[in-house]
């Protein structure tokens, strides 16, 4: 486990879904065993059912799709200037000299090239607006996700996404998504 949490550390949670599914179940079990007279209340939901829930998700898939749409129109212009020279070159190749030749191929050569590398830059800031779109959004869900359990009087809340919990003890863990979609409509 100790190199688990070293795992963990290095990578800022960002690390495998596995290892972090186990250091929560290794973390409820430690809660369990710990205090087996008490009973320990937690809450549970899915925090992307609930992300997507949000008011602000909506607009922040709208922006995100124009800026998608706005690098796809440059990567087809670019494909376009590129198709235009090539068929041009085609055209042309037979009568050039072959000097001249190479000097196109080479200029054909560079702007592919380009146009390769504008559209992984594309992707890349792309996956980086997302990110920083997102932030504040998940800021806001961490926040009433921290009231709610505060309120309650939960131990912790668990993210049921991916299966991660695939049984829960109705006796000792509420269901909270429709509270915290509730609360995240009301902000």
């Amino acid at each position: 486990m100790r190199t688990s949490l070293l795992h963990l550390q290095k990578n800022g949670f960002k690390g495998n879904f596995r290892l972090m599914a186990a250091l929560a179940v290794f973390i409820l079990q430690s809660f369990l065993a710990s205090s087996a007279s008490a009973q320990i209340r937690f809450g549970h939901l899915s925090y992307s059912a609930a992300f997507r829930a949000m008011p602000e998700y909506v607009i922040m898939q709208k922006n995100m799709q124009d800026l998608k749409a706005q690098y796809d129109n440059e990567t087809k212009r670019a494909e376009q200037e590129f198709n235009t020279k090539y068929e041009a070159f085609l055209d042309a190749q037979r009568d050039l000299a072959p000097a001249i030749r190479s000097k196109r191929q080479a200029e054909l050569q560079e702007l592919m090239e380009k146009n390769i590398a504008f559209r992984a830059e594309a992707n890349r800031l792309l996956d980086a607006a997302r990110t920083d779109a997102e932030a504040p959004l998940r800021q806001k869900l961490s926040q009433v996700l921290a009231a709610i359990g505060q309120e309650k009087g939960y131990a912790f809340i668990i993210n049921t996404d991916g299966d991660a919990c695939p049984y829960i003890d109705p006796a000792l863990g509420e269901n909270i998504i429709d509270e915290v979609t509730r609360r995240l409509q009301s902000r």
